[in-house]
């Protein structure tokens, strides 16, 4: 081979619902960087021949997700591989998409509180695989019954919380009909050893009309409270403290002048 030519370092597989970026290192200089994919079962497949990248995505050729990979980054002159001497390459370590990729985040689609009943649609993540007719696979069609979600709920401005589990779309759960409620979703694969849950859907809350003592709580109300003594009490002392004076300078008014 050429063992002048340095080989990649510090490969890594990155995976969020089946998109698979493989990244390595060091940026090339005077030669390029071709991608090779290794399956137990399918054929070696290239990717990214000849680039000067060092990242490749290597989605389209992951498509059996059950099947364990390995990356071979190999170093190759500009002018191109030598058809004699196969080049250094680099070996990257095993990769499951169906056991190791990360779950989404889902999208909440609806949400409401109901009296004492909260409900929250959402909408499984989506993967860039297609079926026949052009639309894309969600997670749900590759896991099917290995998916399911949790949800984290709590009372509004509470740290206390409550998670409930569903394989559906949906969450029906019972609350508190006085007060509004927080949560979030993210999904889970329960058979997993690693990478059990998935990135979480943003923090959203319901609004059932919260009074203003729950918009600022009691203590707010104490110090206004005090406040507006301070400013009572001052007003009046100021008052009686004038009236004192304006009844003095009357009295002295009043008095006889001395001599007459």
């Amino acid at each position: 081979g050429n063992p002048e030519l340095p080989t990649a370092v510090n490969i890594t597989w990155s995976s969020i619902n089946f998109k698979t970026i493989l990244r390595w290192q060091p940026k090339p200089s005077g030669y390029l960087y071709t991608v090779e994919i290794h399956g137990q079962t399918s054929d070696t497949k290239k990717k990214c021949i000849l680039t000067a990248e060092t990242e490749c995505d290597v989605t389209d050729l992951l498509r059996n997700v059950r099947e364990a990979y390995t990356a071979h980054i190999l170093s190759v002159m500009s002018s191109g591989m030598d058809n004699f001497e196969e080049p250094p390459f680099a070996v990257s370590e095993k990769f499951t998409p169906y056991s190791q990729t990360i779950l989404g985040k889902p999208e909440i689609k609806n949400y409401t509180q109901k009296g004492s009943k909260l409900d929250v649609v959402f909408q499984d993540p989506l993967t860039p695989y297609t079926f026949p007719n052009g639309s894309f696979q969600s997670i749900r069609d590759i896991f099917q019954n290995d998916l399911e979600y949790k949800m984290y709920y709590w009372k509004d401005q509470s740290s206390g919380k409550k998670d409930a589990i569903t394989k559906s779309h949906k969450f029906e759960e019972r609350v508190d009909s006085s007060k509004n409620y927080c949560f979030y979703v993210q999904g889970i694969i329960p058979s997993r050893r690693e990478n059990r849950n998935g990135q979480e859907s943003m923090v959203l809350c319901t609004s059932i009309g919260r009074n203003i003592l729950d918009e600022y709580g009691a203590e707010f109300f104490i110090i206004i409270a005090v406040i507006v003594i301070a400013i009572i009490t001052s007003a009046v002392v100021l008052s009686v403290v004038l009236c004192k004076r304006k009844k003095a300078k009357a009295a002295r008014e009043e008095e006889p002048l001395n001599g007459v």
